[in-house]
């Protein structure tokens, strides 16, 4: 024990599970059980559209939607369906907040 009181959530806070808040979002993603291509659609028109569409779908029911756009942001993913939002609904994010509109990171060795 460290001295210090537990902080219990009030009744009417929504509860986040302790997975979320040790940072291991993931593992709780309404995605995690679906196909991984589907959330990489290969361009913007035809099938793919519809593609994006059911990946989005997934995604409006997921309990760890902004941390995962909070990471595709953080983290300048390219590529794919984050957070429910595409490539270029993330770079008009990124301009409106002023952030640069790819950020890439470099892992040190």
């Amino acid at each position: 024990m460290s001295g210090v009181p537990e902080r219990r959530p009030r009744a009417d806070e929504p509860s986040v599970p302790p997975l979320i808040t040790r940072g291991q979002w993931r593992s709780a993603g309404a995605c995690r059980s679906a196909d991984p291509d589907l959330f990489f659609p290969i361009s913007d028109s035809g099938p793919a559209r519809e593609q994006a569409a059911k990946a989005k779908a997934i995604c409006a029911t997921c309990p760890v939607r902004r941390e995962c756009l909070a990471f595709a942001l953080r983290t300048g993913q390219v590529y794919g369906i984050w957070g429910g939002t595409t490539e270029h609904e993330r770079t008009a994010v990124r301009l409106r907040a002023g952030l640069p509109r790819n950020v890439i990171h470099v892992a040190s060795r």
